[in-house]
């Protein structure tokens, strides 16, 4: 994904999965705890679906839409882990592996996630949210 937007822009537009079929409208974006980098999005496909998580690594935000490159049964199929809270190191992998997706290496030292964003990223965990 490219990292230079602003994850905020991404709330409220269209997903499409690889074939181009309508997923959903983004409604959160989850930051990663260590970098305060986009990593996930919520997607509410419509009114009678759960919201589902999709990574933001693979995808690509093209002419205001977000390409995600999995089939929408796939995203629809995604574990269910409560969008709208913080997500665990537990359920972050239940995620990977459910995308199939490289897990990434553990930080080396000091605590897993730091105390606060950086500074440019004060925003939250959840971006758009007013907490």
């Amino acid at each position: 994904m490219q990292r230079d937007i602003d994850p905020r822009k991404l709330i409220g537009r269209r997903a499409l999965d690889s074939s181009g079929c309508k997923i959903g409208t983004v409604g959160e974006v989850y930051l990663d705890d260590a970098t305060g980098e986009p990593e996930w999005a919520a997607v509410r496909p419509g009114l009678l679906r759960r919201e589902a998580l999709v990574p933001l690594g693979p995808s690509e935000f093209v002419d205001g839409v977000l390409l995600v490159p999995f089939a929408r049964s796939l995203v629809r199929g995604t574990p269910v882990l409560g969008v709208g809270r913080h997500l665990s190191p537990v359920q972050e992998l239940q995620l990977y592996i459910h995308y199939g997706l490289d897990v990434p290496a553990p930080a080396e030292e000091g605590p897993p996630y730091p105390a606060s964003p950086p500074p440019d990223r004060d925003f939250g965990r959840i971006a758009g949210s007013e907490s």
